[in-house]
């Protein structure tokens, strides 16, 4: 596998070529490093902030130079009727000056969402107006996400996906057979347990680096999130993942690693 083939991939049902690790806004990032980030490459933007500020600044002028460069991936915080699905979505598409969202998701589907058949309909028929490409949800119900994925009219599924929680290799990934989702793996550090060693680990933790290449490495993964505090930060996971994916000796150090700091 080339270094390219490992950072990039075609993302057909959004028609368009990302790079595999995309950019959340949640963690403090600043509007410069959000544009030292794009020139970097980064076109993946998961949008979940209920505030504006400097980086939707950012992100809108991004998506009105080169609005076929970016994927914009965002949603509403609370998905419980059709109604307020598309409100929100149009509320989204008037926010960002745009005519279409890439990936609209419910996020944390079971606990802020709902997959009614009613919300169903509303998000099949904002796909067919043209206003949304792919629909997704954000969900932890690892068995729930498999059933989504081998029947639903979902596009996308945004999965927890760590060295600590590999589990969606088996309660997941195995109904790909049927139907292949996109996949967008998120905590890829375990809300950064991975970066420290656990009580008796005699060894280095992992960086962030190792736990994206790790998400990477799953041909079941397309992209993975992260969400940097600067510039540096996210040039050093763009350092990282050029070393491509994780050797076998690689990837069976960080499981052990990651045994131990899931207990």
């Amino acid at each position: 596998m080339s270094i390219e083939d490992f950072t990039h991939r075609d993302l057909p049902i959004v028609r368009k070529r990302v790079h595999r690790l995309g950019l959340a806004f949640n963690f403090g990032i600043e509007a410069a490093s959000v544009e030292a980030a794009l020139d970097k490459g980064i076109n993946y933007l998961f949008w979940a902030k209920f505030r504006k500020g400097d980086q939707h600044e950012v992100v809108k002028a991004a998506l009105k130079r080169d609005r076929e460069r970016y994927v914009l991936a965002t949603g509403s915080a609370f998905g419980y009727f059709a109604g307020g699905i598309r409100r929100g979505a149009e509320k989204i598409l008037r926010s960002f000056d745009v005519e279409y969202i890439d990936v609209l998701q419910l996020f944390w589907l079971g606990r802020m969402s709902v997959f009614t058949a009613g919300v169903q309909r509303e998000l099949v028929r904002l796909r067919e107006e043209g206003l949304v490409r792919a629909l997704g949800v954000s969900i932890h119900d690892r068995k729930r996400a498999a059933r989504l994925a081998e029947n639903s009219p979902l596009d996308l599924l945004m999965i927890r996906y760590n060295a600590a929680h590999p589990g969606a290799e088996t309660d997941i990934f195995p109904s790909y057979v049927k139907r292949r989702p996109l996949t967008v793996a998120y905590t890829a550090t375990s809300w950064r347990k991975l970066l420290k060693p656990p009580k008796g680990w005699d060894g280095p933790a992992m960086t962030p680096g190792d736990c994206y290449r790790f998400c990477l490495s799953s041909p079941h993964v397309d992209v993975v999130l992260c969400g940097p505090k600067s510039s540096n930060q996210m040039q050093e996971n763009l350092a990282a993942l050029a070393q491509g994916p994780l050797s076998a000796d690689e990837s069976e150090q960080i499981r052990k690693f990651g045994r131990a700091v899931h207990g």
